[in-house]
């Protein structure tokens, strides 16, 4: 045979993608066997690849930020994100989160130290974001589960589902971000119930029938609008 090689063998060929899900791939006489390889190939990418092509986050992930720079694990949307002193340090980001350029189990828990140095207080994290949104005009709507700890001026605790001013978020129970302390958050997410801690308290619970998960709901991400907020001791754990 010359020229190009071309498979006459069979109609159609079961290829393994994984142990447990061949996969069929029909093959003409006259199709190039070139293209079949390119099918197969295609296949297996697709089954193989994680959301967006982010790595998970295996037994778990740490940072402890004790570098200069942010590094290639860390997607920066904008805002003055930065490493200073072995802490990450943002202020006036107006949602332009920082997002982790790692995909989340459907369970997991979610924990770290943050401290805001002005009276606003102000903290605001994401969890289950497509881990590249950020607000293009005043109005940001999130693709995420938005924590908020004392927000509007200190007054307020938020979890929201997408639209933190959303009529089905959650409002937590009064408490105020004190300024110059540093509060351990913990977020954790089991089946449809997802609850934040503040140094062991619970702060906010919800129950979502329909929880994000999957491409475009699978990232964590550190947020800010105005306050001058430190983050530290970022430990991620899959439950």
């Amino acid at each position: 045979m010359h020229g190009s090689l071309a498979v006459t063998a069979s109609a159609s060929a079961t290829v393994p993608v994984s142990a447990s899900v061949p996969v069929s791939v029909p093959v003409s006489a006259s199709v190039p066997a070139l293209v079949v390889l390119g099918l197969v190939v295609l296949v297996f990418g697709l089954s193989a690849c994680t959301p967006q092509g982010d790595p998970g986050i295996g037994f778990g992930y740490a940072d402890r930020f004790e570098r200069a720079q942010l590094g290639k694990d860390w997607n920066k949307t904008g805002g003055n994100w930065a490493i200073e002193a072995g802490e990450l340090h943002v202020q006036g980001a107006r949602n332009h989160p920082l997002w982790l350029l790692r995909t989340l189990p459907r369970d997991v828990r979610v924990e770290l130290d943050v401290r805001s140095e002005t009276p606003d207080g102000d903290i605001k994290v994401e969890i289950f974001g497509d881990g590249a949104s950020f607000a293009k005009t005043d109005s940001y709507k999130a693709t995420s589960y938005v924590v908020i700890f004392g927000g509007w001026n200190n007054t307020r605790n938020v979890l929201a589902r997408m639209d933190e001013h959303g009529a089905d978020r959650v409002v937590g129970a009064p408490r105020k971000v004190e300024p110059g302390r540093s509060h351990h958050l913990r977020i954790e997410r089991v089946g449809p119930k997802l609850t934040v801690w503040v140094d062991d308290e619970v702060l906010l619970e919800m129950s979502d029938p329909d929880p994000l998960r999957g491409r475009g709901h699978d990232h964590f991400g550190f947020n800010n609008w105005q306050s001058d907020l430190w983050f530290d001791n970022l430990e991620i754990t899959p439950l």
